[in-house]
């Protein structure tokens, strides 16, 4: 391995890994998930998040609070 490599990214997280990312608790996670709030994939058993779909959450929350 060189010393130029770079350390391997997260593709997409898990609703766990998600919840620490947000600082929520994972059952709030599951529930944005579930209102379609936050956008997840099945994968097998897994549910996953991919990285943009945690901005995309993001900035419609801000976006809200914007226009509130």
């Amino acid at each position: 391995m060189s010393s130029h490599s770079q350390p391997l990214a997260a593709r997409w997280h898990s609703p766990a890994e998600v919840a620490v990312l947000l600082g929520f608790g994972l059952s709030k996670v599951k529930m944005k998930i579930a209102t379609g709030e936050l956008r997840s994939v099945k994968d097998g058993k897994y549910r996953r998040i991919l990285p943009e779909w945690v901005d995309e959450y993001i900035a419609a929350q801000v976006e809200r609070q914007e226009a509130a």
